[in-house]
């Protein structure tokens, strides 16, 4: 389904490269701890790149040694989250945009193939910057490059 918005303002080059040098702390709504999904993948190499990685998922009680959570509610309060990245389907979204904005997150980013207008818009109204449709592993390895 094609976005009601400019989607490339998502996708702004400079927002990115500006969350991928400051964030410090991710946590990863969906985060799978099967060595075979896309989420490991990405949480993997964004550990070794030195982020901190806050597994959020109901399913997994520990992800790469973290603690997961349940939810990103459920994230005890001194964990300071700068970036929550996002491997959910696009309806489930709106949610993770509402905890995002509950918990005082920074940054809701949506991975490769995932838009959703009404998260958009509760990130946006409650603070956030958003970027949506881009991987953040993908987007670190080209800017690591470039850099």
């Amino acid at each position: 389904m094609t976005p009601s918005f400019d989607l490339s303002r998502y996708q702004d080059p400079l927002t990115i490269q500006r969350v991928i040098h400051t964030a410090k702390t991710i946590a990863i709504v969906g985060l799978s701890s099967n060595p075979d999904r896309y989420s490991f993948e990405v949480a993997s190499y964004l550990r070794g790149k030195g982020y901190r990685i806050v597994p959020v998922n109901p399913n997994e009680n520990e992800v790469l040694g973290e603690r997961a959570y349940a939810s990103l509610l459920d994230i005890p309060s001194e964990i300071c989250i700068d970036a929550v990245d996002v491997f959910r389907r696009a309806e489930e979204t709106p949610e993770v945009a509402r905890q995002a904005v509950s918990i005082g997150a920074r940054v809701l980013w949506l991975q490769n193939d995932i838009v959703n207008d009404e998260a958009r818009h509760l990130a946006e109204e409650g603070g956030l910057e958003v970027v949506m449709g881009v991987c953040m592993m993908s987007t670190h390895r080209r800017l690591s490059r470039e850099g």
